[in-house]
């Protein structure tokens, strides 16, 4: 397996629905009303710590990641669907900056933690939202919300205790290096701070 330990990630969450103006027509009923459904809400975009991976190169090679949009609203009170979610799976230890100012966004550091890293745009409001004793034939909608959208650089910063998995990565690190030796058990340093210590010409990929 090829050992990737930096990738950058464009993601994009789904914006949200339009809202619908629409009113009730039935046979004898002339002013049945408005009943404009709202929007659905956009996809949202989500990271997961997953135990079982130990490199990025899944993203070196697939950088867009775009949630659904949600649905526009419709008449009879239907209500749109919400976009289908996102979500991105990375190894143990994966730190997520901002490609372009460098800050620290977010860290997975539990198997299995679950991070929202870009939220969906929320649907807009239908008629039959404004309805009022007042106004009782409404023809303001909402317009959708954008969802946000991410020049993300991830990167495995630390690879947890070696014993666990960090052996593995360690050895395609050094794979031409005559002088690996083992981690120490307890150790939480990353792959390449290995390198100056046992004398090795290996750099980080």
């Amino acid at each position: 397996m090829k050992f990737v330990d930096e990738a950058y990630i464009d993601i994009a969450a789904g914006d949200g629905g339009n809202g619908c103006v629409s009113f009730r027509h039935e046979k004898y009923k002339e002013f049945g009303g408005p009943n404009g459904g709202d929007g659905g809400r956009g996809g949202h975009v989500f990271a997961v710590a997953d135990p079982n991976l130990n490199t990025l190169v899944d993203f070196r090679y697939s950088r867009r990641h775009e949630a659904k949009r949600g649905q526009h609203g419709m008449g009879s009170d239907m209500f749109g669907a919400m976009g289908d979610d996102v979500t991105l799976k990375m190894p143990v230890g994966t730190i997520i900056t901002d490609a372009e100012t460098g800050e620290v966004l977010y860290e997975l550091l539990q198997p299995g933690e679950v991070l929202m890293i870009a939220k969906g745009g929320d649907g807009g409001f239908g008629n039959m939202r404004f309805k009022s004793a007042i106004n009782r034939a409404p023809r303001q909608k909402n317009t959708r919300l954008a969802g946000r959208k991410k020049r993300t650089q991830a990167r495995i910063k630390g690879l947890g205790r070696c014993r666990v998995a960090g052996h593995a990565q360690c050895r395609q690190v050094h794979t031409d290096c005559r002088h690996f030796q083992r981690a120490p058990q307890n150790c939480r340093l990353p792959v390449h701070h290995f390198a100056p210590q046992f004398g090795c010409g290996a750099r980080r990929p």
